[in-house]
């Protein structure tokens, strides 16, 4: 009896949690979401994440959003869930994707955004979006670079307690109509003190641009992001997916193929 009743009791720590830390949080109706996406209609599909399919949708008011339902079935998504509105509730910044708020209805737990028009970075460059004949400039590809590092470094140096989102790729930075870049998906991200050099976790995020010390060592800091940035970088420049063999008769990755350039003293990555 006593064990049901410690249990019992963890149970609605963790649901009185969960209702203080959404309390300033906007909320939307299930049936509210279900409408502006058309029943989640799959011609509405604009991505999936790592726990969800990201729909867009219409308001009533007419306002344009992205809403991202989370598995019911995924311990994770539920974290993911956590995590995203612990991050991003109070946090606004012209390179960080805006949470506008969520619906919370029994198992149900949605994220809603706002719409980024251009979609994924990674469609646009290394993908789908190419077949529309998007074609990025080298200075439209300097400013996306640039936006991108504007919002680490909020990120890393302004925010405190400190943010290491833990997966920064292509599919992870989003573009508006400017195609002006905008880092999403923070459900892997570490609050980071800033008394402490470091963060001893899990392994998360994508592999090709986890950066080798936190792989090997399993100790986190702010540098996982600026090496994952670099990696960015290195695809936005050439155009290439840092996680696919496309060197023709080369057969290497991007990195592999950076590095042998570099050791013959130099080259074009286009």
């Amino acid at each position: 009896m006593s064990c049901r009743c410690f249990g019992g009791s963890r149970f609605h720590s963790k649901k009185s949690a969960e209702r203080e830390l959404l309390r300033n949080v906007n909320h939307f109706s299930y049936t509210e979401l279900r409408s502006a996406t058309d029943d989640f209609h799959l011609s509405n599909k604009i991505g999936r994440g790592g726990f969800g399919t990201v729909y867009k949708g219409t308001l009533t008011n007419g306002r344009r959003i992205a809403v991202k339902p989370l598995s019911a079935e995924s311990k994770q998504g539920v974290r993911e869930f956590i995590t995203e509105i612990m991050t991003l509730s109070n946090v606004r910044h012209p390179n960080l994707v805006e949470l506008i708020g969520c619906c919370v209805q029994g198992t149900r737990r949605i994220l809603v955004y706002e719409y980024v028009e251009n979609n994924s970075l990674d469609r646009v460059l290394l993908g789908e979006l190419n077949q529309t004949n998007i074609k990025l400039n080298w200075e439209k590809r300097s400013d996306i670079c640039v936006g991108i590092a504007k919002g680490l470094a909020f990120l890393h140096e302004e925010l405190v307690p400190h943010i290491v989102h833990r997966d920064i790729k292509a599919s992870n930075i989003l573009l508006d109509q400017e195609f002006n870049p905008k880092i999403g998906d923070f459900g892997l991200a570490k609050l980071f003190p800033d008394n402490i050099t470091h963060i001893t976790t899990r392994i998360a995020g994508t592999t090709g641009y986890l950066a080798p010390e936190y792989v090997l060592g399993g100790q986190l800091t702010m540098k996982a992001d600026v090496y994952s940035f670099g990696v960015l970088v290195l695809e936005i420049i050439s155009g290439r997916n840092s996680g696919k063999a496309m060197w023709g008769q080369m057969n290497k990755f991007l990195l592999e193929w950076v590095r042998k350039i570099c050791s013959c003293g130099g080259g074009m990555l286009i």
